[in-house]
Order: C-alpha cells, then structure tokens, then sequence
C-alpha cells in the first residue's frame, strides 16, 4: 500500500511456501518500483507500449502488471518452477479508480450500504458459477490466469468514479472465501481501523486456513493527492 502513490494493491503468492513468498514480493516491488519511476518522470520510457484504447491511468496499471508478469516468469527456474501470484491493484487519481486484476483476490466497495464485487475471479470456479453450473470443492481454487502463469499473462481493467463516502476492500481469497457479502458488508460500515482488524477475525473464526491479506481505503470529501497526474 502506498498511498503516495496513488497505489493499493494485494498479491498473493502461488507455488509452495518459498515460491508463493518470491511470486508476490516481485509483484510488490514491481508495482511500487514502476509507479514510483513514473512519479518521477512520467515521460520516461515505458517497456511496454501503451494502448490507444486506454486512458494514461489505465496503461498505468495495465503496464505495471505486464511488468510484473514478465518478472515473475524470468525468475522461474529450479524450485520456482511452479510459482505465480495473483493482483489485484487500485489505483487512484483525484475521483478516479482504476483497477487492474489477474487471479482471485478481489475489490469491493462499499457504496451507501451497497456492497458490490468490483473484480472477476480468473477461475474455473467463477466460469462455472457464470455458466449456472456447480462448482465442486476440488476446482475452488484452479485459476485460469496469474501472474506467472503464462508469458502472455494480462489483467482485467474497469475504470469507476469516487464518491465521498465509498469504502473499499481489496483482499486475498483467504478473506472472502470464508465470508459472505453480508459479513464483508458489516465489516466495511465500521470505522476502518476496526474494519481490517475485524474482517481478518472473523475470516479466521469462520474457518479460513490460508494467508490473509486485507486493504480498507475510504474516500473522503478531499480525495486529492500529490505528485502527478497520469
């Protein structure tokens, strides 16, 4: 998280203890690297061309993470073979959010006591729920797409507006998988220092046996920033 920056985001490691560890402080140090360098000089050279189709904030993300991929998958070799990691980044400009996603951590947002999935799992489990179909204990956590997975690897993007009041949670399925809607929702109405705090609790009193991972931002009325403007 560096709000400096503009920048929320969770990765969360695949491939073992070590891999999964590896997998996702690349992920980390590449996001923080990569905005932090274009903090600095937004005209500096990008290593991936950006897309007429997207706006400057959108090619922000969608760069960061191909970045991010492209490290991932240099680094697998001997016992990083098998190692990925899911993202899941916000990235902010005044009233602005875009958010970039590969894997099944996910955004939420809280919207005058709304809640809304503002993220698409890249998994089996999601494409059989879509298709109306069951999904089986043992496909919960097959990903179709990760950092890492494949060279040709890239995230999902949705640009939305900010409005005063909106609360969002990005987390690992550690958290959500284990909560419902409702309890999320609860959660996210309480003040954030107790909402993080709590939402991991119960994520673990509900069951919940993998890593956690959990970022609460709210949007106040001055939702500006320093530093540039993509």
């Amino acid at each position: 998280m560096e709000p400096e920056l503009g920048l929320f985001a969770v990765a969360d490691g695949m491939g073992g203890y070590e891999g999964g560890e590896v997998a996702s402080g690349i992920v980390a140090d590449t996001l923080v690297d990569f905005f932090t360098r274009n903090e600095i000089d937004a005209d500096g050279t990008w290593p991936f061309a950006e897309s007429r189709e997207h706006g400057p904030l959108e090619n922000l993300v969608d760069v960061a993470l191909r970045l991010a991929n492209r490290e991932v998958v240099a680094r697998k070799q001997g016992r990083l073979a098998q190692m990925g990691s899911t993202a899941t980044v916000a990235a902010v400009r005044g009233r602005r959010l875009v958010v970039g996603n590969i894997g099944d951590s996910r955004l939420y947002r809280l919207r005058v006591g709304a809640l809304e999935r503002l993220t698409r799992d890249d998994s089996v489990a999601e494409e059989l729920l879509a298709a109306g179909g069951d999904v089986a204990e043992s496909w919960r956590h097959c990903l179709t797409k990760a950092v890492g997975m494949s060279s040709t690897s890239r995230a999902s993007l949705r640009t939305e507006a900010i409005e005063t009041g909106d609360v969002y949670l990005v987390c690992s399925d550690g958290l959500w998988e284990p909560l419902g809607d409702e309890a999320i929702a609860k959660w996210l109405a309480a003040p954030v220092d107790a909402a993080c705090a709590g939402l991991i609790e119960a994520a673990y009193a509900a069951g919940s046996r993998d890593n956690i991972t959990a970022v609460i931002v709210a949007a106040s009325e001055d939702q500006s920033r320093p530093g540039r403007m993509p």
